[in-house]
This record gives structure tokens, sequence and C-alpha cells, in this order.
């Protein structure tokens, strides 16, 4: 699954601590779900797209292999 998490990190100028902070999970957590190494639960993917102001699918969307 691809996801936009970087590139909305970027316009909102916070890091991967901030976010996690937010979201209330860890740094490590924030990276593997930007590298594609983890995908997060449901809620948490909420969580992170109502903390941007943006939809789900805006922020995650299905790679052809999922």
């Amino acid at each position: 699954m691809e996801n936009t998490i970087r590139v909305e990190r970027a316009k909102k100028k916070i890091t991967q601590a901030e976010l996690a902070e937010k979201v209330n999970v860890s740094r490590q957590t924030i990276h593997a779900i930007e590298t594609g190494k983890f995908v997060p639960s449901t809620v948490l993917a909420l969580k992170i797209a109502r903390f941007f102001k943006i939809k789900l699918e805006d922020l995650f969307k299905l790679e052809d292999a999922d």
C-alpha cells in the first residue's frame, strides 16, 4: 500500500516524532508506515488522515499487488 504521509508531513513541516506524538504511536511506527514496511490498523490510518484533515483514500492508496 502506498501512502503520502511524508509529503503531508513536509507540508505541515513536522517530524516523524511530532506526528507520532499526535497519533499516540512511536516514531519508528511512522517510519515503518512511510516506508511501506508496516500497514497501519484502520483506527491508526483514520487518526493520521484526521490529523492531516484529508480523506483516508487520499493518504493511502492500494497498489496493484495489494
